[in-house]
């Protein structure tokens, strides 16, 4: 931090029968002050959930129209062709999927026997629903299944029309479709893995929440999350929902200012499988403090208190504040032995217990030779400047508390996009430290907390 030179213009004294009036140089403010920011490394964790309606919402989206065809009559003396008819259900069952998969199927099936060209070949409509039963993994992002065909129910009993009557096949058809079981059966966990890849879901909600947002727009400040690493557990299956815990390494800024630019980039983030995640997050806000509402709260400090030093005492009317070279400027507007306006320097601090923000290494602005008038040298005295410097001093707790509100909305029900949902909670804050704009003073709070997202109802 660049040391402060500081001028003042020698004390003029005016004789006024009882005070004196004095003159001295302003410190003028710094001139562009860069935008304040916070860069910081953090980890959130993410515990994720993707419902079992989301799984059936994306298989539906996968398996349209014809899901299967075997036109071979030569292997099995038959050939296939299924269709998906209706809406796919799916349910947790002990732990494993259940499928329940509409279906329509048209066979050709060649029986009889070849002796002396004995035999006939008919075709077939059928209407039904199998159901499948699927060992579930998840892993590496993506779930897989081993499904196995638990059942065939048919809207009408299979027929065939022999001498003009319907005669019923099921005896012919359900063995020859179990022919295929393994065949139809691979064809869904085949829909399962395409549709149930997990990773492009977590880069879309990445994206979402590194577009910065802002926070505060009476104090132009934004909130921004760069994405470095995401660490994530194997999935399980559980009370109809997948989970799997995720884990964001990633740096956070809190900016004052023009609105940041999105610097997303999905090949950038590195993706690590891990065997557990810890169930921690931390965050940075910032509490912003405009000089203008910083010093109407210090001029109410001061109001109706005297300061004296023998027969003289001074009144401060009015305090205003502002930034010069990393330190803040304090005017003190006085009357009583002395008449006009004093300068002191200090470096804002912060007290985390009356969650005030001071001054500390507080001093008067001098010239560099230190002239002042005898009648106003007892201002130099440590005394008085201990007691001004107890009066320059401020809570921030509406400045906690308006972060905090800030904050709330993203971590209730928040959603980034369609069928995203975040929820969380944030802990009390802890103060790191502060710094100084050209327009407002910055306190940087840490905070932790927990968040949940919840993936239901995606496009």
């Amino acid at each position: 931090m660049k040391k402060i030179l500081y001028l003042i213009i020698p004390f003029l004294t005016i004789s006024c029968a009882t005070s004196n009036k004095i003159a001295s140089l302003k410190p003028e403010p710094s001139k562009n002050v860069p935008m304040a920011y916070k860069t910081n490394t953090s980890f959130v964790s993410m515990p994720m959930e993707i419902t079992m309606k989301e799984i059936e919402n994306q298989l539906n989206k996968s398996l349209t129209g014809l899901i299967y065809e075997d036109n071979d009559m030569k292997d099995d003396k038959s050939e296939m062709k299924i269709w998906k008819t209706g809406t796919i259900k799916i349910s947790e069952k002990g732990g494993k999927i259940q499928s329940i998969i509409p279906l329509k199927i048209w066979g050709k099936i060649k029986y009889g026997t070849e002796f002396m060209g004995l035999n006939d070949t008919r075709e077939l409509d059928l209407n039904g629903t199998i159901t499948l039963v699927s060992d579930v993994k998840l892993s590496n992002w993506k779930m897989n299944t081993t499904s196995v065909i638990e059942d065939f129910e048919w809207v009408e009993s299979p027929t065939i029309l022999v001498a003009g009557k319907k005669v019923p096949i099921t005896y012919i058809i359900t063995p020859t479709l179990s022919l295929f079981k393994s065949k139809v059966a691979k064809t869904i966990d085949d829909a399962i893995e395409k549709s149930c890849d997990f990773k492009p879901y977590v880069l879309q909600v990445l994206e979402k929440m590194s577009t910065p947002f802002q926070t505060s727009e009476q104090y132009e400040t934004w909130f921004k999350l760069n994405p470095i690493e995401m660490y994530v557990t194997d999935a399980v299956l559980q009370k109809s929902k997948i989970v799997m815990d995720l884990g964001l390494k990633c740096s956070m800024q809190t900016m004052v200012g023009q609105e940041p630019k999105t610097s997303f980039n999905k090949d950038s983030i590195l993706f690590k499988p891990v065997t557990k995640v810890p169930e921690k997050t931390t965050a940075t806000i910032a509490a912003v403090s405009t000089y203008e509402s910083a010093s109407r709260i210090i001029t109410k400090n001061f109001q109706g208190k005297e300061f004296a030093s023998g027969t003289r005492k001074i009144v401060v009317q009015k305090v205003a504040l502002w930034a010069k070279d990393g330190k803040m400027i304090i005017e003190l507007d006085m009357t009583g032995s002395i008449n006009g306006s004093i300068y002191l320097s200090g470096i804002p601090n912060y007290n985390a217990i009356t969650k005030e923000i001071y001054f500390d290494q507080m001093d008067y602005v001098l010239n560099t030779k230190g002239i002042l008038t005898k009648t106003a040298n007892w201002l130099l005295q440590g005394t008085i400047l201990k007691k001004i410097q107890t009066n320059c001093r401020y809570s921030i707790q509406e400045n906690l508390d308006e972060a905090k509100k800030n904050m709330l909305p993203y971590l209730s029900n928040y959603s980034p996009m369609k069928g995203v949902f975040v929820n969380g909670t944030l802990a009390d804050f802890e103060f790191e430290k502060v710094e100084l704009t050209n327009e407002a003073i910055i306190a940087f709070i840490n905070t932790s907390g927990k968040v949940n997202v919840r993936i239901d109802g995606m496009e």
